[in-house]
């Protein structure tokens, strides 16, 4: 007793400290050096017998409760009886050979039976390192292709109030790039540290957190730059935040530039000019504008005045209202937020994000200037980052950087806000300055395989792999559902909804059919968090499965083994090394980081070697006569097609944005600018290639 009077003593202590409760629930011990606090409860006996399922009486079997140190043993007529609680609803009882029953009680506590059946022989998963195989190798996985969105070890919420109304659930969002060395490093919110990569690919995490509570975010919408050998950091503030620096930023190790910025600045852009001078743009508002001054390379300290660099315009950009289709004019007015700048032949591209980020139609605008200052000029080409339609959404509040080939690449949000308004992926994409200086970014096949970075190619509409969407609303077999999340989830492209499975157990699958063979080229296995238990980063977060392929449903062809993989892939993304002619494509699950076996896409992308559809007729684009900022864009279908991207843009060989439109041939655009002449164009999407571009079309503003 005296070895286990004080470790009772302790637990019943954190217990009831825990759980706070109420003054005659407790009993207080007076110890030597503080106050003991044991919860006093209602008691009662549970008694009954184990047996086996022939009535022979198991003697020694341990009854327990789960989540408590109390259990008991059999006698040799097999009864028990055990000391309960009332939160003690259900008995653990174990013995060798037989299967660990789960027993609920139902609140009979007298002559409990309990029965136990024969273990079957349990299904153990050896570990062995994974075997290559003709289509992918572990250790010798070289793509040149990447797809979003990016496959980042997205963070999760800390246990705060954002997520405890509907679970766990990963995020990240306002991310910006920049080059250190040979690497991108890719800074975004709320991760505890920041991502790298060589080829735009594959990222490693390198942490660096500056959390103070264990429910707070680390930095929201994080600025960085560089300054020779030296990286600059910092986050989001009202209040004032340090600026730290490094020159090891792999380490972890940073040091303090300053304790305390000066300024508010909530969503801020450091920006240092080649000329040597440091500024910061900074706002997130419905109300007020972005603001932009000149900083102090020593403290930080503004040197300036401080400047109204922009503020939107709904009334004329139809882009900028709020909604999920910028349809939305009672509930809030828009948001403008994450300023970034950059600069490109003299010219001065300040980008701002809007109306939200929770909505699809969320996208990042660009001003420019020939002062960092300004003042600024609405580019007549926006959104400059925009893409509305297909698996992922929305590309707003990011940032731009050229890679170490001259190459600019546009990071930015994407919308998932499924649980949460602010449950947030991100998508990378390449993005350019054209002949007269037009910044735009390209997002036609922004959710498909593009080349990475590891490809020197300028016209980022020549990133295309050519590989096209085999997978959109194909049959699904699974090895079981959980309520509502059904199977055919995982194969309409929406990101916002999801197949579960009713466990995370090994050996649950999800299966494809192709509908007939087709030459598969890559596939995207995107998980979603079902019932996941995690809160914030830790070091044992990691996937692994493996994939099989068939061409009769009978015969299985393993394609990828990732049974030994270490790392968390939510949006895992897998090259194949050769092509694959397959009909049918399964995924088997083997773990889980935490939560059910649950997939939001099982994306297949190759051809069918049929030919691609034909370009598509009749294009109209009716702009609506009381208000210019809207358009219903109509097309006769395609045969074999599957989607549709609708092209527009301020001159005919300026088509920069694209809306991918799925199983559709009308779209309601509420996205233009009032005052501005478009152009339109279509093309068809086909398991066999995409079609030639249609005419084009001319759509002048009613406000002329």
């Amino acid at each position: 007793m005296k070895l286990r009077l004080p470790v009772i003593t302790i637990i019943s202590s954190i217990t009831a400290l825990c759980a706070y409760p109420s003054a005659d629930s407790i009993k207080v011990v007076k110890g030597q050096v503080s106050d003991y606090y044991i919860t006093v409860v209602q008691q009662h006996q549970i008694c009954g017998t184990v047996t086996d399922k022939d009535g022979n009486a198991l003697e020694g079997a341990t009854v327990m409760f789960f989540a408590s140190p109390a259990h008991v043993n059999t006698a040799s007529d097999g009864s028990f009886c055990i000391t309960a609680s009332p939160n003690d609803t259900s008995l653990y009882v174990y013995y060798p050979g037989m299967v660990l029953e789960n027993h609920q009680l139902g609140g009979k506590y007298e002559d409990v039976r309990i029965v136990l059946s024969p273990e079957d022989k349990r299904d153990i998963i050896r570990r062995s390192k994974a075997i290559a195989t003709k289509w992918y190798d572990a250790d010798n996985y070289n793509p040149q292709t990447f797809c979003n969105p990016i496959n980042i070890s997205y963070n999760f919420e800390p246990y705060n109030n954002n997520v405890k109304p509907n679970g766990s659930f990963r995020s990240s969002a306002d991310p910006m790039g920049l080059m250190y060395g040979d690497e991108a490093f890719l800074f975004s919110t709320n991760q505890d540290g920041f991502h790298y990569s060589n080829n735009f690919t594959d990222w490693e995490f390198a942490p660096a957190s500056f959390k103070r509570k264990p429910t707070d975010d680390d930095q929201c919408a994080p600025a960085a730059f560089v300054s020779g050998d030296t990286l600059f950091y910092t986050g989001s503030t009202y209040e004032g935040l340090p600026v730290w620096y490094t020159t090891d930023p792999k380490s972890g190790k940073f040091r303090r530039a300053v304790n305390r910025n000066s300024l508010p600045s909530w969503d801020p852009c450091l920006f240092l000019d080649d000329d040597g001078k440091l500024y910061l743009y900074y706002g997130s508002s419905n109300e007020f504008p972005l603001k932009g001054v000149q900083v102090s390379r020593d403290d930080f300290f503004p040197v300036s005045k401080i400047h109204d660099v922009m503020a939107l315009y709904p009334a004329e950009h139809g882009w900028e209202r709020f909604g999920m289709n910028n349809d939305d004019t009672s509930t809030l007015a828009p948001f403008t937020e994450g300023a970034y700048m950059t600069k490109h032949n003299g010219k001065y591209y300040l980008q701002y994000g809007a109306p939200g980020t929770e909505f699809k139609v969320y996208a990042d605008g660009v001003y420019v200037s020939d002062n960092p200052l300004g003042p600024f000029v609405y580019q007549k080409h926006n959104p400059m980052s925009y893409k509305p339609g297909g698996y992922v959404q929305g590309s707003g509040h990011g940032g731009t950087f050229c890679d170490n080939d001259g190459n600019y690449w546009h990071v930015s949000t994407c919308m998932l806000s499924l649980k949460y308004k602010f449950e947030r992926r991100i998508g990378l994409y390449p993005t350019a300055f054209d002949a007269d200086g037009v910044m735009y970014s390209s997002a036609a096949f922004g959710d498909y395989p593009n080349y990475n970075a590891l490809h020197n190619i300028a016209n980022p509409a020549d990133r295309f792999a050519g590989w096209m969407l085999l997978s959109y609303g194909k049959p699904v077999e699974v090895s079981s559902t959980d309520s509502i999340y059904v199977a055919a989830n995982a194969t309409d492209e929406s990101m916002r909804t999801y197949w579960a499975a009713a466990s995370d157990k090994a050996g649950e699958w999800i299966a494809v059919d192709l509908l007939a063979p087709k030459t598969v080229r890559a596939i995207q296995l995107n998980h979603y968090d079902h019932k996941t238990a995690q809160h914030d980063r830790a070091n044992d977060l990691y996937h692994q499965y493996r994939v099989y392929s068939s061409l009769d449903g009978e015969n299985w062809t393993l394609v990828i083994d990732k049974s030994d993989n270490d790392k968390d892939v939510p949006h895992d993304y897998i090259e194949l090394a050769s092509p694959l002619e397959a009909r049918y494509i399964k995924i088997v699950n083997l773990h889980m980081p935490s939560g059910h076996f649950a997939v939001s896409g099982l994306r297949v992308f190759g051809t069918d070697g049929g030919k691609a559809p034909a370009a598509p007729k009749k294009l109209k684009v009716e702009r609506s006569k009381d208000d210019s900022r809207n358009a219903m864009i109509s097309w006769q279908p395609s045969d074999s097609a599957y989607g549709y991207n609708v092209y527009y843009g301020i001159a005919p060989d300026k088509l920069y944005n694209a809306i991918t439109v799925l199983g559709e041939s009308i779209y309601d655009m509420r996205g233009l600018d009032a005052d501005t002449d478009y152009y339109f164009a279509i093309e068809a999407l086909g398991e066999g290639g995409r079609s030639e571009l249609s005419k084009t079309i001319f759509s002048q503003s009613n406000k002329k």
